[in-house]
């Protein structure tokens, strides 16, 4: 990809399908976007004109130019792609003044269909699993968990000099004396593969191919290995383990595990493309052969065992010549129509994090704090082990009062990785197939540990991070930091709840409340449309939701108000986010069936009936009636569902569900509030729910929100809410005049509150408000994470309330922005977001008498900005008055604030602090 600059109009970060130049695109009518910068003010572009090409330079598409200021993406109209293809493409912006910009990137199509598959679903004959090996002499039974090995699987292929091109720069790189002209990988599994090619590691992606219902998708990855493949004998070859399909997933103790299948299965086609026009293609098949891996048993929550006695150097690679105990491999299938591309950026290692403290606990046991509590694994360098000596890794949140490791929160999770040595003088352990939600880890085997010789690797999906949240005060800077890490932790292939025990399913409703906090993090929207195919595929036929997807057979299936919407909040905000219609248009059909279930069932339009297990307001410490949760998001999801059916055009839909909406409301104003604006049971969570969707009449909303702030000022000033209101608090308030009340719910350190788990250690987001507390200890074991995203949702606020950055209700895609900042007592703070259109910032700082307040704007859009002000005739900008600045458009004034329209580019207001005015 090209770069961009920054003096006149550029286009940059070329994507399609929201990733960065893809392999195995699947999509037949794929989105291409592009982001702008200028370093002029008022630049915007007036046209745009896109043309994709083969790699040998045929022209498939020419958009021609297109007159669009507002435009950032265009979807693919060309002809028809063809399948394993590599296509470049470039755009071309010029401005209002005729000068333009470019920039090139490129995709590569996948197998487009089911149908272009070849090779055959392989596995380990599971026969030869059912010998149980005796433990050697003098050695402790290794506990399992009852499961089987992970395997290993090769295949042997030729590649002659004629089939070859001498690349310098490929031969250099793999010191062979030539490759194909092109090499690709397509690969998925039933379970968890790691691909290598000739002794290489092929791809970085790690618990590939990531989780899905593999009774309705299973997804594949493509890998570029041109570089990989030389002259003569070649070896691909694979290790497979239960991963989800066949390992411990949840915590239902009469499904434990196998959810999905008894064990892992293979499906690869390494695709050659020869100097001599030729293709060949080695498939999965029964000329594989395969053999029991020295990983002794590989498992999400339980851990890892590597026995390196059992290990058969050189077996991925070209001269292995000792063939004992390989067998042919069996061969399942050749069945293809559930394989699709990943649309999701895949799970990586993302960062090391080196050892904060190591410290000797007893013996050949140590305690090791890496000062961060993070999903992933340990790396150990262990050095001197005599075979069949064991290092046991478990792993922790949090230490007990005693300062020993405390696991019972883990539940069923064993969380313990086991290394047993083949004798080598240093071995470096580094389990492939688990992942641990943990700060803390206890090493036993070891006579004496280094911090040197140990770290933690951070796991989590590539999402680009996109966020960036600073201000004056610290403890408020350590939330955001503790919320931006249980968002990566939690980000495992889908959006779990927590990393650490027997659990880690994709909560519908957490990932609804949190994800205005996600998308203003990072780039989500590849992972969540991947995501939400397992929300669609796991709806019912009636149009009912579950509580989890990917499903799980006896996890509360139905779904529960909060949870099962999630299926209609989650796309309207990718939407809003995003701007990319094409989300609303895969799942309004969904969303409609979802809101038809909800009233074919609550004909009163009181939801009452069929609300799964009903969560209600989860952990809640003032709880809410149900019935009031319910139908409020009832009548959430109907007007969303609306709202989302105009936007496409689907008229008739609109209205039926608009005028359904209304009803609702009226239902709800009738039932649950009173003349004077009571909400039945008078709770902060009841306020909130009411006032964020539009369900009071417009006269009863001023003593609805003086009730709300009396229940917070009367709780400390403090929170009361559980996961569904915790994420509305802020901005209710904020949006009902009282940012104060906000900011001292945001500042409070008693329980319950954000600061108080930071004022105890904590370095990501709790479960429980109180999960905690010094002389009663750890709340109820059976449920008390100390790392979920939930009740981070808090952030969306920091960005859009206290640094301002934020975009008006009728926009999507950041088209016109809202900066609206709330200072409180802070003096400075500041957010940058890179959105779908390019870089926002705002930032602001007191000083003096004097508050500056900075905005960028990208070329394209423009933004309503609020400066905070005790003088607002006194505001200047850059320098000059503000009614002189270009690109300035004064358009009001409230109090203590004036409001401005301004076009793209940078700006900087000054101001007399708000502070100094009269009240």
């Amino acid at each position: 990809m090209t770069g961009h600059h920054t003096t006149g109009l550029a286009p940059y970060a070329l994507r399609c399908e929201r990733l960065a130049e893809p392999l195995g695109v699947d999509e037949r009518a794929p989105l291409l976007s592009w982001r702008l910068a200028s370093g002029r003010r008022g630049d915007a572009p007036a046209l745009y004109r896109v043309r994709v090409r083969t790699e040998a330079g045929e022209q498939v598409w020419d958009t021609g130019e297109v007159a669009d200021p507002a435009a950032v993406s265009v979807r693919y109209s060309g002809a028809p792609l063809t399948p394993r293809t590599r296509y470049r493409w470039e755009v071309v912006v010029t401005a209002e003044d005729g000068t333009t910009g470019q920039a090139g990137s490129w995709f590569e199509t996948g197998q487009l269909s089911p149908a272009a598959w070849q090779a055959c679903w392989i596995t380990h004959d599971t026969s030869d699993l059912d010998v149980v090996d005796a433990p050697e002499e003098g050695e402790v039974a290794l506990t399992d968990h009852g499961l089987q090995p992970a395997v290993r699987l090769r295949r042997t292929f030729e590649v002659t000099a004629s089939e070859v091109t001498a690349s310098p720069e490929v031969t250099a790189s793999r010191k062979a004396p030539g490759s194909p002209v092109r090499a690709r990988l397509y690969v998925t599994a039933r379970g968890l593969y790691e691909m290598r090619l000739n002794g290489h590691r092929v791809g970085d992606a790690e618990l590939a191919p990531g989780w899905t219902d593999y009774r309705d998708r299973i997804d594949y990855q493509v890998h570029d290995v041109t570089a990989l493949i030389g002259e003569g004998e070649n070896v691909l070859a694979a290790t497979l383990a239960d991963g989800w399909w066949s390992g411990f997933v949840g915590f239902d103790p009469r499904r434990s595990g196998a959810h999905y299948g008894a064990f892992p299965e293979l499906l690869a086609e390494l695709h050659l493309d020869h100097a001599n026009g030729d293709r060949k293609v080695i498939a999965t098949d029964g000329s594989w052969r395969t053999r029991r891996s020295p990983i002794r048993y590989a498992d999400l929550l339980m851990g890892e065992c590597h026995d390196l006695r059992r290990d058969t150097p050189g077996w991925d690679r070209p001269g292995f010549g000792d063939a004992d105990g390989w067998l042919p491999a069996m061969v399942t299938g050749a069945d293809h129509d559930l394989i699709t591309a990943a649309v999701a950026p895949p799970v990586r290692a993302m960062r090391d994090l080196p050892a904060r403290t190591v410290t000797r606990i007893g013996g050949d046991r140590h305690l090791v704090d890496f000062g961060q509590n993070f999903a992933g694994r340990v790396r150990l360098v262990a050095r001197g082990l005599t075979p069949g000596a064991r290092v046991t890794i478990r792993h922790g949140e949090a230490l007990d009062d005693d300062g020993a490791l405390y696991t019972d929160n883990l539940r069923t999770a064993d969380a313990t990785d086991v290394l047993i040595a083949g004798g080598d003088a240093e071995t470096v352990f580094e389990p492939r197939f688990t992942y641990h939600g943990f700060r803390y880890a206890e090493v036993t085997g070891l006579p004496a540990l280094d911090a040197a010789d140990i770290t933690g690797v951070v796991l989590h999906n590539d999402t680009p991070w996109a966020g960036d949240f600073a201000c004056s005060d610290p403890d408020v800077e350590r939330l955001y930091q503790a919320i931006c890490w249980g968002q990566r932790s939690n980000f495992v292939s889908v959006p779990t709840d927590c990393p650490q025990r027997d659990e880690r399913l994709g909560w519908l409703a957490d990932a609804q409340v949190f994800l205005p906090t996600a998308c203003l993090n990072a780039d989500v929207a590849a992972f969540f449309e991947g995501w939400l195919r397992e929300v669609r595929g796991a709806q019912s036929s009636d149009g009912c939701f579950t509580n989890v997807a990917p499903r799980l057979a006896g996890v509360a299936d139905e779904g529960a108000p909060g949870w099962g919407d999630a299926g209609v909040l989650v796309p309207w905000h990718l939407y809003q986010a995003y701007g990319d219609e094409r989300i609303l248009e895969r799942n309004l059909d969904a969303m409609t069936a979802w809101v038809d279930h909800v009233h074919r069932h609550n004909p009163d339009l009181v939801w009452r009936h069929r609300v799964g297990p009903h969560f209600a307001d989860w952990l809640a410490p003032a709880p809410t009636p149900r019935d009031v949760v319910a139908t409020a998001y009832f009548a959430r999801s109907t007007d969303l569902t609306a709202r989302a059916a105009e936007i496409l055009g689907r008229t008739e839909t609109a209205q039926r569900y608009g005028a359904l909406g209304r009803h609702i409301v009226k239902t709800f104003a009738e039932h649950f509030v009173t003349p004077e604006g009571v909400v039945a049971g008078d709770t902060q969570t009841g306020y909130l729910l009411a006032l964020a969707f539009g369900l009071l009449p417009e006269h009863l909303v001023p003593r609805a929100a003086e009730r709300l702030a009396g229940l917070v000022e009367a709780a400390g000033p403090g929170v009361t809410t559980g996961f569904l209101g915790v994420g509305l608090v802020a901005p209710v308030l904020d949006a009902c005049g009282r940012p104060d009340l906000a900011h001292a719910l945001l500042r409070r350190t008693d329980p319950p509150s954000w600061l108080y788990p930071l004022r105890h250690g904590a370095t990501t987001i709790w479960e429980r408000w109180d999960g905690y507390i010094p002389g009663r200890g750890f709340q109820a074991a059976a449920m008390n994470s100390f790392n979920h995203y939930a009740l981070g949702s808090i952030g969306e606020w920091l960005y859009q309330g206290v640094a301002g950055l934020a975009q008006t209700p009728g926009s999507a895609g950041y088209r016109e922005l809202l900066v609206r900042p709330r200072p409180g007592d802070l003096t400075w703070a500041r957010a940058s977001y890179e959105s779908v259109r390019g870089m926002i910032r705002t930032s602001w700082t007191r000083a003096d008498g004097v508050l500056r307040l900075e905005v960028s704007v990208p070329p394209g859009a423009t933004a309503i900005v609020h400066v905070p002000t005790g003088d607002p005739g006194g505001v200047r900008e850059s320098g000059v008055a503000v009614a002189d600045a270009t690109g300035v458009q004064v358009i009001g004034t409230e109090a203590r604030t004036l409001l401005c329209r301004v076009t793209s580019g940078n700006y900087r207001f000054t101001a007399a602090d708000p502070r100094l005015a009269a009240p």
